[in-house]
């Protein structure tokens, strides 16, 4: 497609048109498809990493701001990879670690450990949105949909989040065993 083509179309779909937006969507269709195929998965979730992908594609067409003077296929390029890692995080969950019992119902608990304070000193050393997320995921118990929704962004930037303030956590207790 070419350049005043899809200008043209991107005008027609800010105004509703609904055949402006599915031309969009099936001319950016072959970048889902290329996507999918960069990951190695099994192939019984090759149709929902491309299903995702096409969800991805589609929530990018309705919320792409041409007016932002950004290239649609960098903005849907990582927002269609970012929905298949959610894919592949949600797929991998992990159960929990089984608990004895008789430790749920034992009358005096231990003191924590050392290591147990220098972790939560460093999590109260999160700040913004990091902080709230952490909190949210590994103290509430919430799942990442659910804090996104809380804090309205994406499933995606609460991974993002997540990921940066463990590094962070990881760094400081690093420096205070070294």
């Amino acid at each position: 497609m070419n350049p005043q083509e899809e200008k043209k179309l991107w005008e027609c779909c800010r105004d509703g048109s609904f055949e402006a937006r599915e031309k969009l969507i099936i001319a950016y269709r072959p970048l889902v498809f290329w996507l999918a195929g960069k990951f190695k998965s099994s192939p019984s979730l090759r149709q929902d990493i491309v299903q995702e992908g096409m969800l991805a594609l589609i929530n990018a067409v309705d919320r792409f701001d041409p007016g932002r003077d950004l290239r649609f296929s960098t903005y849907a390029y990582y927002r269609i990879r970012g929905q298949m890692i959610n894919l592949f995080e949600r797929s991998e969950k992990r159960a929990p670690i089984p608990v004895d019992d008789e430790w749920l119902f034992a009358e005096e608990l231990e003191p924590p450990d050392e290591d147990w304070l220098d972790v939560a000193a460093s999590v109260e050393r999160l700040q913004g949105r990091e902080a709230a997320v952490i909190c949210a995921l590994f103290f509430e118990g919430k799942n990442p949909s659910d804090v996104a929704g809380e804090h309205d962004i994406d499933v995606s930037h609460v991974y993002r989040l997540r990921r940066s303030a463990v590094a962070k956590i990881k760094s400081w207790l690093e420096v205070k065993t070294s």
